[in-house]
């Protein structure tokens, strides 16, 4: 069976039949010198647009679930003023581009797209917007996101990234998903974040913890996305999910499958 992102109509088998679908599949991050537009861009925003289309094609479907990402609400030039965000708001994809912020870029459009589509065809679509995932590695091997992490515990990044972000337990991600195809009263986008902070917090949190690990101590030159702000997930609580986890447990989860997995 056809998976391929870029080739439209390669999933329009797998979906036929089936009453929802999840569409979690993006690049987050990818290494500097590589192709943004082949390597993520494209990916990104075509792979979302070729699921749909498939979608559309399928008469027993009942409902879509996009991952999305909260980069594709908090990357604006009035961030501070706008502050708490929540699902109102969305990134300008020109402050995305004026800081080379191509993942908030790519994720922003597509899920402006995903809208269009979904509109256009009435596919019932409900979008989750999460932010930075940390938790137990759920692979053989870590994903890009929590390689970053294991880069700035270790120290053979050089540097930890000028980033203030939301984070998130993959567990209340996965979670949230389950919630945005079951409950029917679900709808629109769902923002799902916890704690936000800087990763000069998150060293410090971590060293008071686990003192051993030669964590990164220079800061990133990066401009652009370290705005303090904060992230509003009212709105999927009240849908009925749990307790959102607090980043002590979140990295605790992380940093102890790392020990268990001979990552740390």
């Amino acid at each position: 069976m056809k998976a391929d992102l870029l080739l439209e109509g390669s999933f329009d088998e797998a979906i036929e039949g089936v009453d929802g679908v999840f569409h979690t599949a993006s690049p987050v991050l990818v290494p500097y010198d590589t192709n943004i537009q082949e390597n993520l861009i494209d990916p990104c925003i075509k792979g979302t647009l070729n699921v749909l289309n498939s979608c559309k094609k399928a008469s027993s479907l009942k409902r879509v679930v996009l991952t999305s990402s909260c980069s594709s609400i908090r990357y604006r030039y009035d961030v501070q003023q706008v502050s708490p965000l929540n699902e109102s708001h969305w990134s300008d994809p020109n402050y995305c581009k004026d800081y080379n912020l191509w993942y908030a870029y790519a994720k922003t459009i597509a899920e402006q797209e995903a809208w269009k589509v979904a509109e256009k065809s009435g596919i019932d679509l409900v979008v989750v917007n999460p932010s930075f995932v940390v938790g137990p590695l759920l692979a053989p091997q870590p994903t890009s996101t929590l390689l970053l992490i294991l880069a700035v515990i270790t120290g053979r990044k050089g540097e930890y990234p000028n980033t203030t972000v939301g984070f998130v337990h993959i567990d209340d991600v996965v979670s949230a998903h389950i919630l945005a195809m079951e409950e029917n009263n679900a709808s629109g986008r769902l923002v799902c974040s916890s704690s936000v902070a800087h990763w000069s917090e998150i060293i410090e949190m971590l060293k008071a913890k686990y003192p051993s690990y030669p964590y990164e101590n220079k800061c990133s030159s990066q401009e652009g996305d370290n705005n303090p702000h904060s992230m509003d997930s009212s709105k999927i609580i009240k849908l009925g999910l749990p307790p959102l986890r607090t980043l002590d447990q979140m990295f605790d989860d992380c940093i102890k499958s790392f020990q268990e997995k001979g990552f740390l």
